[in-house]
């Protein structure tokens, strides 16, 4: 008796679901195993293939009740069960063959990044994750249907019942949206700005306040060792000096000038800025040849790959000046302190450009701009073209922009005829330029003006190329030619391709030189050729990318 009711209760649960949603959520399911730009890990796998499997399934359901909203004929309940019966053994047999190329698919990826391929995908892992994705998300939606429902029959007994019903789904909306993100997203965002305070605050205990004067975090420097927080502590300590540098160069060399106000350093972004340019001048930055100023990603760190690269390239007469304005990383930062990151970023560009151009033109150093990911949306945020078009600055070099970035955007989508989207010629490249893995920034038809902004990028970069619109369409970096990098295995899918690209964004990894990690030789051909640093040629250049390769492959 227990079995036959423990099997009309499954039967009762399974009658209860929607064919044609199961069907449209499996099609969904078997599209997200396929490879989009990065390689995925389980758990990542797992995450995509439950939203895909949910927005199949939504879909489904919606489509079915659009069918019966209309009043198009069913098929009788007999022929439906039959029909049900079938969606299943039909999305069993696309599950199963999706995974089990499911590994072949990443591992198109993994060959293009020169990484191990993978043995398999963890089939049950990816499913029992997808599952949870599902019944989480399954939850929120019966949730939100009882809300709507308890808010419609309260507003009928004052209302017509369709308008109790619009206005009862509106309700319902405002007030998940309401908990969602004016409370549990805000909660969360305050929780994880404490905990990444409390580690930016944290000593190093290897690190130790410099001896030299002219160093931040000095006893003379204007700005403590504690100021100065975890990013900047190692920024300021751990880059090459005058001595590794020349030791490379077989010539004598300069130490780099390094400055970095740390968060808590001030109260406001004008303070940090100002004291940022206080302690510049005071370490001599503006009598260096080159000045530059890079905006950190979201928890204040800038790439040493590139920092220290263009030191060596410029021989150690160099300063560059940071500040930071936030604990978060760069996704969260992007959510919850976008114009803060702005507003801090175009207050130390006002203050060290202000000073730079009352100085003397033939002396004072040139003037660049650098920014990774996040830093390079601040940067080219940081300052108005009409405000500099009188006496610009020599440059910039923005690495990994992220998709919201509009000079990115917009320089793209105004590519000159003929160039792919992953490495746009715009205007024959006389003011900005691309570049990726393979070709350079010298490549260009025209000749490069003395204002000239750059662009580092890889095809396989989430954070470069997501976008919302591959919701509906196929993003144009996906025509043909591809990305050097982007899987030939790689197709677009509605709905799922988005899911894939977002997952990409927020969990994707890539070893150096592919996806989000900008490679150190690929730096010093972009600073290079952004920069033009006297007494090198291509020789000197290869030694130097052989100098850096190595030193990362050691650390591995």
């Amino acid at each position: 008796m227990d079995n036959i009711i423990n099997h009309h209760r499954v039967m009762s649960l399974i009658n209860r679901f929607s064919g044609v949603g199961l069907l449209v959520a499996t099609l969904f399911f078997a599209f997200s195993l396929t490879p989009s730009l990065v390689p995925r890990p389980v758990v990542a796998q797992g995450i995509v293939s439950g939203l895909s499997f949910s927005a199949g399934y939504a879909l489904g359901v919606t489509g079915l009740a659009l069918w019966r909203y209309l009043h198009i004929p069913e098929p009788s309940p007999r022929i439906e069960l039959y029909l049900k019966w079938l969606a299943a053994l039909i999305c069993l047999g696309i599950s199963v063959t999706f995974l089990w190329r499911a590994a072949e698919w990443q591992n198109s990826i993994r060959l293009l990044m020169e990484m191990e391929p993978t043995n398999g995908t963890r089939p049950l892992s990816v499913a029992l994750i997808a599952t949870g994705v599902f019944i989480f998300l399954l939850l929120i939606a019966l949730l939100f249907k009882r809300t709507f429902r308890l808010l419609s029959h309260k507003l009928a007994h004052i209302l017509p019942r369709r308008t109790a019903q619009v206005l009862g789904t509106i309700a319902a909306i405002a007030l998940f949206w309401l908990v969602i993100e004016g409370v549990i997203f805000s909660y969360a965002l305050q929780i994880a700005d404490r905990s990444y305070q409390q580690i930016d605050e944290l000593m190093q205990d290897e690190l130790s306040p410099p001896q030299e004067p002219n160093k931040p975090g000095s006893a003379e420097s204007l700005i403590s060792w504690e100021a100065l927080g975890s990013r900047g502590r190692r920024f300021v300590t751990q880059g090459p000096d005058g001595n590794q540098i020349g030791e490379f160069l077989g010539e004598q060399a300069l130490d780099p000038i390094r400055v970095y106000v740390g968060l808590n350093a001030a109260e406001t972004a004008a303070q940090r800025a100002e004291l940022a340019l206080e302690e510049l001048i005071r370490v001599g930055g503006f009598e260096r040849s080159v000045l530059v100023i890079a905006t950190p990603t979201g928890r204040g760190w800038v790439d040493p790959g590139a920092q220290d690269t263009v030191e060596y390239l410029h021989r150690g007469d160099i300063a560059t000046v940071a500040a930071q304005y936030s604990y978060l990383p760069s996704h969260l930062s992007l959510v919850s302190e976008a114009e803060y990151g702005v507003e801090n970023a175009q207050a130390l560009f006002a203050s060290v450009y202000d000073y730079w151009s009352s100085l003397p033109s033939d002396d004072r150093p040139k003037l660049y701009l650098f920014g990774l990911s996040l830093g390079a949306l601040n940067s080219d945020l940081s300052f108005d073209l009409y405000d500099i078009i009188d006496d610009p600055f020599h440059g910039a070099l923005w690495s990994g922009p992220p998709f919201r970035s509009d000079t990115w955007r917009s320089v793209t989508t105004g590519r000159d005829p003929g160039s792919p989207a992953w490495l746009p010629t715009f205007r024959g490249g006389s003011v900005v330029r691309f570049m990726n893995q393979t070709q350079g920034l010298k490549t260009a038809p025209g000749e490069w003006g003395d204002f000239r902004i750059a662009y580092l990028q890889y095809a396989s970069d989430p954070i470069t190329f997501f976008e919302p619109e591959a919701f509906w369409r196929e993003p144009e970096w996906m025509h043909s030619p591809r990305g050097p990098d982007v899987s030939p295995e790689l197709r677009w899918y509605p709905v799922v391709t988005m899911l894939q690209l977002l997952v990409d964004l927020a969990t994707g990894s890539a070893p150096p030189g592919f996806g989000h990690e900008i490679a150190a030789e690929h730096y010093i051909d972009a600073w290079a050729a952004l920069s033009e640093p006297p007494g090198w040629n291509e020789q000197q250049l290869a030694r130097l990318r052989d100098y850096f390769i190595q030193a990362r492959e050691s650390t591995y």
